[in-house]
């Protein structure tokens, strides 16, 4: 039976490797990056890091996590501490890039070092954001609504209005997901490949 429970510092391996193996529109990210190891000390890492009162894992029934949602009560401040206290663990492997990306990995590195693109103007009313990804052999089965939920209550208890997210366009699959749980498109100029979701809490 799965059960949804507070992220523990032990669960760090399977976070990063539940990442990895939904990072690329949610499947495998392997075969697209050299180091795909980065992508968590981008997307993951720093959440279970810096606040672990909002995240949550998903575990089979052997406790071991095949999904979970990240997040934070208010970007800026997130934004302010991944400069300050995430970004000195990981630069010495992953130091900045000096030129333009020239490669999936390089845009990556570029990503992991401006923190501040998380700060948009158009988000201002949905200062909480979060991450979720569920390994395939757990999506569709209703796991994905319970985990924002989840997320949702904490992020109520420490008074945040809304949470939104940005999600690669493409991703059809999630694209409906989020349609499904009631999130609605907030308007960002120029949003890039990323479209933005917001929800009201």
């Amino acid at each position: 039976m799965s059960i949804i429970r507070p992220y523990r510092p032990a669960d760090r391996a399977a976070l990063y490797e539940i990442c990895i193996l939904t990072a690329h529109n949610g499947g495998d990210a392997r075969p697209h990056y050299r180091d795909p190891g980065i992508l968590p000390e981008i997307f993951a890492g720093p959440y279970a890091h810096l606040e672990p009162r909002f995240a949550f894992v998903l575990t089979d029934d052997r406790d071991r996590p095949v999904g979970y949602v990240l997040g934070t009560a208010d970007t800026a401040t997130f934004v302010k501490r991944f400069r300050a206290e995430w970004l000195p663990l990981v630069t010495d492997r992953y130091p900045p890039l000096v030129g333009e990306p020239a490669d999936a990995d390089e845009v990556m590195r570029h990503l992991l070092h401006w923190p501040e693109r998380m700060i948009v103007p158009e988000l201002a009313e949905h200062p909480a954001h979060l991450h979720i990804d569920l390994l395939p052999a757990y999506q569709r089965r209703g796991h994905g609504r319970r985990l924002v939920d989840r997320l949702a209550q904490a992020l109520r208890a420490a008074d945040a209005p809304a949470v939104h997210l940005g999600m690669v366009t493409e991703n059809t699959a999630a694209r409906a997901f989020y349609d499904r749980i009631g999130m609605h498109v907030i308007d960002v100029p120029e949003p890039g490949p990323l479209t933005y979701l917001g929800l009201k809490l």
